[in-house]
């Protein structure tokens, strides 16, 4: 039977046995020799997953000029998989992926053709609501969950309160974020930046038609144009210009919101306050939670485009916007591990860091760097796009400072986590299991 390295990672003093999944075996470590959990075995989990951040960001992954002492300290402390791949190379799919534990293909988010990813908050695609996120089988296992920050997989089916999508229908008790993603119009005085083409076209057959309708007007005698015809020209331009002016001008009031659980609580969001109230509710979240097993997605906005930063981190490192919004980052993932800390969960609680893809080279110094791989975000084939970082934290139960050169991957998160909490994997997700000898 082939045995996975990660073996050696567990400390010589403990008695459980390795029950591994497939590529997972770097995750599941220190189990019982049975797989019988109570409250007081099982542990917590806490993951944490930035938007857009590129795997040459941090400084334990080979950045030496972006200070990242928190993520550094999670991965001295815990092991660093150095192989670690999304699913896809844009965020809709690869969340879709890491939620399921199966490719975006077979939960219909793994499109190919131009549009890869959910573009309009009102839109009716999503998650299907018969999917099985590690969230619900988790809460079978009488786990408290909840999701702090960005979801972006949708939100309604038929009708704007129907939240079919919704992560309350995901498996998530709790849910206090930006529903969608951002965009650069969520920062005021931003442009949409979506189907930039189509809005074009439609500007150009705008500007065609009250040309016409000028024409036919203002020079009657130029061109034979009836009443009839000057009012279908008149309508066709008001419809053109509806069509373009409500989805993108507007875009800022129908995407960019912010909600708990079903409730719009802002509209539009406002990002110079959004970092410091999500981790307030995200450490609410463990305080509430910390006498019961719980399981907490801390889903962050950053580090996605528009760079918004509170005043305390602009212009602190030397990479401009960017490189303030990674040091911001970190600085959130402190204060998350040290409220673990504070509540003497550290030993209870596996801690796991990562991205949903690579940095968005195009977007140039806004985007992230992706070391030496090639390619990056919606950049289906390339390594940049997929390659990520990864770090998972258990003191106590993982030997610390180690590093791990098998490929893992994102959906690995779904048995490792429905496994260490006692549950049972369903038939269509992989379970190849390893039991040492």
């Amino acid at each position: 039977d082939y045995e996975w390295p990660l073996k050696k990672l567990v400390h010589s003093s403990d008695k459980a046995l390795l029950w591994i999944s497939r590529i997972l075996a770097i995750f599941l470590v220190v189990l019982q020799p049975v797989w019988c959990f109570s409250n007081e075995s099982r542990p917590n989990f806490v993951l944490m997953m930035v938007d857009d951040l590129g795997i040459g960001d941090i400084g334990c992954f080979g950045n030496h000029t972006i200070r990242t002492p928190n993520i550094d300290r999670l991965a001295s402390e815990g092991v660093k998989l150095t192989q670690h791949l999304s699913a896809a190379p844009l965020c809709t799919p690869s969340r879709a992926a890491f939620m399921t534990g199966r490719y975006a293909l077979r939960t219909g988010l793994g499109s190919t053709g131009r549009v890869q990813v959910l573009l309009f908050l009102a839109g009716s695609g999503g998650l299907p609501p018969s999917e099985i996120t590690f969230a619900k089988l988790l809460q079978k296992q009488g786990y408290t969950t909840g999701i702090v920050g960005k979801w972006h997989l949708g939100l309604s089916c038929e009708h704007r309160d129907d939240f079919c999508h919704h992560p309350n229908n995901h498996g998530f008790d709790f849910f206090y974020g930006i529903p969608f993603t951002l965009f650069s119009a969520c920062q005021a005085g931003g442009d949409s930046g979506i189907l930039m083409d189509l809005q074009d076209l439609l500007q150009i057959i705008l500007a065609g038609l009250l040309g016409l309708i000028l024409l036919g007007t203002l020079f009657p005698g130029a061109i034979k144009i009836s009443k009839s015809l000057l009012t279908i020209l008149g309508f066709a331009a008001l419809l053109c210009f509806l069509v373009w002016f409500i989805p993108f001008r507007l875009i800022q009031t129908w995407n960019c919101i912010l909600m708990r659980d079903q409730e719009v609580v802002e509209q539009p969001v406002n990002l110079e306050t959004l970092n410091e109230r999500i981790m307030r509710e995200a450490e609410g979240f463990v305080e509430r939670n910390k006498g019961r097993p719980f399981l907490l997605f801390l889903s962050f906005a950053h580090v996605h485009t528009p760079l918004f930063k509170t005043e305390r981190f602009a212009g602190k490192s030397k990479h401009g916007s960017y490189g303030d919004n990674v040091e911001e980052v970190d600085w959130m993932v402190g204060r998350m591990v040290e409220t673990i800390e504070r509540l003497g969960l550290k030993e209870k609680t596996l801690t796991y860091f990562t991205s949903d893809h690579g940095g968005h080279i195009e977007e140039g110094p806004n985007g992230g760097w992706n070391e030496v791989h090639r390619g990056g975000k919606a950049m289906g084939g390339y390594e940049g796009g997929i390659r990520v970082p990864g770090i998972i934290s258990w003191p106590g139960h993982l030997e610390a400072g180690k590093e791990v050169a098998e490929v893992t991957s994102l959906m690995d998160v779904f048995p490792t986590l429905v496994k260490l909490a006692g549950g049972e994997l369903p038939q269509d997700r992989h379970n190849h299991k390893h039991l040492p000898s």
